[in-house]
């Protein structure tokens, strides 16, 4: 057995990627939506349905959550990959992230929150709990809608038809194999 090379602290986190990439919106109460790109996600919950998503402070899009105690989690494709960078490198505080982004927010089912209609799935979520979490924020959501495009998903994606987003790290991007591996 080869010898094992050690990991920089700082980069810990990335020998868990690649990580389903997201788009999160969210408003605020002055209205104005935003968006922002994010790979640290994860379902914590079946029953009740809840989600986490974990944001800096830093971020435009944190201030928004908080206010609203809401935000939506959007699932993109490899179609919108100028999109979720664009997303993830401007400050909503300064632009309009839809409009630099070419996306389109619509009316939500269950939040304020918009959805973002290019993307293929929406969980719409309030929040349930914050905890502080080092240099960032980690929201819980309770999950009030879900809902995807038709053909997309059913119990679990169509790979064939849903070339979701993953991040690998720095500015790199993949995509799942759509061939499927049983044991």
């Amino acid at each position: 057995m080869s010898e094992k090379l050690e990991v920089k602290t700082a980069y810990a986190y990335r020998l868990l990627h690649p990580m389903h990439t997201v788009l999160v919106s969210c408003v605020g109460k002055a209205g104005k939506p935003n968006v922002t790109t994010l790979a640290w996600t994860m379902p914590t919950s079946n029953e009740p349905p809840l989600v986490a998503i974990s944001v800096s402070p830093k971020r435009h899009s944190h201030t928004l959550i908080e206010e609203s105690q809401e935000f939506v989690i959007n699932i993109p494709t490899l179609e919108l990959l100028q999109s979720v960078y664009a997303c993830g490198s401007f400050s909503g505080r300064s632009f309009d992230k839809f409009k630099k982004a070419n996306l389109t927010p619509m009316l939500a089912k269950k939040v304020k929150a918009p959805i973002i209609r290019e993307c293929i799935a929406h969980l719409e979520c309030t929040v349930e709990n914050q905890i502080a979490s080092g240099d960032h924020t980690v929201f819980v959501g309770k999950v009030a809608a879900a809902y995807a495009n038709p053909g997309v998903f059913t119990e679990s994606y169509n790979l064939q038809n849903a070339r979701m987003l993953y991040h690998a790290g720095g500015n790199n991007f993949v995509v799942l194999d759509p061939k499927t591996y049983k044991p």
